[in-house]
């Protein structure tokens, strides 16, 4: 299974790093440069009908290749800001993703909206980089976590001050996001697994979850009707990459989903 692939390389890579920075003096270089995070949960929260989309920055994925050859982060990231996107969601996962934590803090250095590092995050260590180089927000896939290990990562983001998206797939790993105390759910209509799409997983796991929590509908988003139809049932925002990256101009594209 791909996911089990990306997890043993993230692993690997993982653990040069910390060698080579390890953990007290990447707590050290954010002493020296402190970050203060943006308020996730009220650039989220839907108001009325306004339409709230976490634009993001991929070059590549597994299942399709690269998106985008001439690809600029910052150029994006900046066109993405201009055209109403709520936040930004950065991959940093540089195998099969093509992303760079330098992205993460390139893009902080010139914009103002809150950042989700998207990457496939285990460790304490990689979120204490998430602070350093930027992000308001983390990405913790329940799939690939115990309840406990969910807890425990969603604990030390708040310690930190950070928030954490919680990705979810299936009725499983919404138990395990409610039991850890998760207060930002997003449910991935992509099934990990093989990849196919279900469009209905809002409309069946939705009811399910209690009213207090922001819910972030993920992949598969094209259609502005299609948005307001799920807002109709309780998603509060949208997490949308690869439709954008098909597009001539991205931030054109943004705007034709959040504008009338």
């Amino acid at each position: 299974m791909i996911l089990d692939e990306i997890f043993l390389k993230t692993k690997e890579e993982l653990e040069r790093r910390k060698i080579t920075l390890p953990y007290d003096m990447l707590g050290r270089s954010l002493a020296a440069n402190p970050f203060f995070p943006k308020d996730v949960r009220r650039a989220l929260k839907r108001i009325d009908k306004e339409i709230k989309i976490i634009a993001e920055v991929k070059k590549a994925s597994p299942s399709k290749g690269i998106l985008r050859e001439d690809f600029d982060p910052l150029n994006i990231a900046l066109n993405y800001e201009k055209n109403s996107a709520a936040a930004l969601s950065i991959l940093t996962e540089p195998f099969y993703f093509k992303g760079s934590l330098e992205y993460l803090s390139l893009i902080r250095r010139y914009t103002q909206i809150p950042l989700l590092r998207k990457d496939f995050i285990f460790d304490e260590y990689q979120i204490l980089e998430a602070l350093v180089y930027g992000a308001d927000f983390v990405l913790l896939i329940a799939k690939m976590l115990s309840t406990k290990e969910l807890k425990r990562l969603l604990e030390f983001s708040r310690h930190l001050g950070l928030e954490a998206l919680v990705e979810i797939h299936n009725k499983e790993d919404l138990t395990k996001a409610i039991l850890a105390g998760a207060d930002i759910i997003g449910i991935n209509h992509r099934n990990l697994d093989d990849f196919t799409m279900d469009m209905s997983l809002c409309e069946k796991l939705i009811p399910q979850i209690p009213n207090s929590k922001i819910i972030i509908a993920e992949s598969g988003l094209e259609n502005r009707e299609f948005l307001q139809e799920l807002q109709k049932i309780g998603v509060d925002a949208f997490l949308i990459g690869e439709y954008f990256m098909r597009q001539d101009d991205e931030g054109k594209a943004l705007k034709a989903l959040c504008e009338d």
